[in-house]
């Protein structure tokens, strides 16, 4: 079955304003559901397909048009695909930063800093990363960092959420005395009063080392 046939397997409706899967293809998998879309496994194959809610059709462009100027681009998912509401990229398995803080697996400092050149890289390719969140943040099976859903990444707003991410790893995760396996119901709690801003984080500059040279 081609794509836009999966894609078009797919039936959301709207129930009371929220969006509901009624039903798919069985060579779909679901895997996941965002604030715009839903996420599927294609079956025997290391693919993925974003299929956008009907009051969020839109995105699927833009985002499209997002993965275009960074093809190629190691840090991100490889886009085959796309339509009117969906599109269709690398499926990466492996976990989120948020999964890794649930299970207790260990982020390296490493990784933080392959966020950052992930974050440079795109705007270097002429986007504005913004709505950097630990879910969309991904450590491969490779121990390689992938970031997915950029619908995002051509935002005029500053974000400042990726820098207090990344202070709080330094401030924070690093210390031996911060536990390294968080429990979910924390985890949300946290993000929660993050987004009402009641959870200020200090603003200071992180210098790293990597093979270009020393960078801040």
């Amino acid at each position: 079955m081609e794509f836009n046939q999966l894609a078009s397997s797919v039936v959301i409706e709207l129930v009371e304003g929220r969006p509901s899967l009624k039903s798919y293809s069985d060579q779909l998998e679901l895997i996941g559901v965002g604030r715009s879309a839903f996420v599927f496994k294609i079956t025997k194959q290391a693919i993925a397909i974003k299929v956008y809610f009907p009051q969020m059709e839109d995105i699927a462009k833009v985002e499209a048009a997002n993965y275009q100027r960074i093809q190629g681009n190691p840090y991100y998912p490889h886009l085959y695909d796309y339509g009117d509401a969906y599109i269709v990229i690398d499926y990466i398995e492996g976990f989120t930063l948020f999964q890794c803080l649930e299970k207790g697996i260990h982020i390296k400092a490493e990784h933080i800093e392959s966020v950052q050149l992930a974050l440079r890289s795109a705007t270097e390719a002429g986007l504005k990363p913004s709505d950097i969140h630990l879910r969309n943040i991904m450590i491969d099976r490779n121990g390689n960092i992938k970031l997915i859903d950029i619908a995002r990444f051509d935002s005029k707003n500053a974000d400042k959420q990726w820098t207090d991410l990344q202070n709080a790893y330094y401030r924070y995760y690093t210390n031996k005395w911060f536990p390294k396996k968080i429990p979910t119901v924390i985890l949300n709690f946290i993000a929660d009063i993050y987004k009402k801003r009641f959870l200020p984080l200090s603003v200071r500059k992180v210098i790293f080392q990597d093979k270009n040279g020393i960078h801040v």
